[in-house]
């Protein structure tokens, strides 16, 4: 493997293998299985879960890892083409990537999207010209339009727990959120719960719908799987039956990149709040998933957060285990 960058580009069968594989490592560890191997960790943006399951995965299969962030120990990075360099930042992305990964086996890059155009955003145009830059094994740790680490991990979450694929249904739900957020969570659990092959529905109010170019990705996933993808705005009918609940919150498609049109369009959806009246027609064993952080009492009641249904620290901790998988298969000895 010499790029992790979206489930879509991998098979069905090497999804299943790195699954295999992550449960395997998880059961049976391999301190030693990445002894002598770097991997550098270029983050752009903040975290708390990708930066540390990437550094405690490469740990404990006995390589190390270094991080970079404008936010350490340089003084910022400049990311736009053909920008003449007078302002705060002392670095191009142009020659600081190909250093980085100079001194690495592997590297990982987190950039989130710019929010201004929604074009630019779902090309992914910002990691493609980072990706031009890297001549090692690459792993997209969420771009503009796509997070593939956090949708492996959601997926052995849910193997985990015994869910069903084909004829399990899948909620990703809107949820209220102060801030416009990128659409790159949702996108990528869309796919995933499509290609796992489940019924999945996207529910949403008026003015939140998932971009077409993401909805079809999905749907051509569901053909291939057994599954199915539809939209809707109708809370009962989309909880009705459901597995799982996910809740995310992104920014509204229809004033992308406007955001006091966005703060507009969100007035009014508060209630959009995840509590236990959700799951009042759900499977009686359904469960609620987040890839965190959550806003408690803005996206998620405390009552479902810390409720017996969620199981978001084991999604969390999958985290670790499938980003094992992921950088075995690139830097382990075959």
């Amino acid at each position: 493997m010499k790029e992790f960058q979206d489930l879509a580009l991998i098979t069905p069968e090497e999804v299943e293998n790195l699954l295999s594989l992550a449960q395997r490592l998880e059961t049976h560890p391999e301190p030693r299985a990445l002894e002598g191997k770097i991997l550098a960790l270029l983050f752009l943006n903040p975290s708390l879960r990708t930066l540390a399951s990437f550094q405690a995965a490469m740990g404990r299969l006995g390589g190390n890892s270094f991080v970079i962030s404008p936010d350490m120990s340089i003084h910022g990075l400049e990311t736009r083409r053909g920008i003449v360099m007078d302002g705060q930042a002392a670095e191009h992305i142009r020659e600081a990537i190909p250093v980085i990964a100079s001194y690495a086996d592997a590297l990982g890059i987190r950039a989130f999207a710019e929010r201004e155009e929604l074009d630019h955003d779902l090309a992914d145009k910002d990691y493609m010209a980072f990706r031009e830059l890297v001549k090692i094994p690459l792993i997209n740790m969420e771009s503009a339009i796509n997070h593939p680490c956090q949708s492996l991990a959601d997926w052995k979450t849910m193997d985990d727990l015994g869910m069903p694929r084909v004829g399990g249904k899948f909620v990703l739900s809107w949820a209220y959120h102060p801030r416009a957020l990128p659409l790159a969570v949702p996108s990528a659990t869309v796919h995933m719960a499509a290609m796992r092959g489940m019924d999945v529905t996207v529910l949403r109010p008026e003015g939140f719908e998932l971009p077409e170019s993401i909805m079809k990705k999905a749907q051509e996933a569901a053909q291939f799987s057994g599954g199915s993808v539809s939209e809707t705005d109708d809370k009962a009918a989309a909880l009705e039956g459901a597995h799982v609940i996910y809740a995310k919150s992104w920014a509204s498609t229809k004033h992308y990149g406007h955001l006091p049109n966005d703060e507009k369009a969100r007035e009014g959806l508060k209630h959009w709040c995840i509590n236990n009246s959700w799951f009042d027609t759900t499977q009686k064993d359904a469960r609620f998933m987040h890839c965190l952080p959550a806003r408690r009492g803005i996206v998620v009641a405390d009552e479902v957060l810390d409720g017996p249904r969620s199981v978001v620290i084991p999604e969390a901790r999958n985290r670790m285990y499938a980003q094992m998988a992921v950088l075995h298969q690139m830097l382990g000895t075959k």
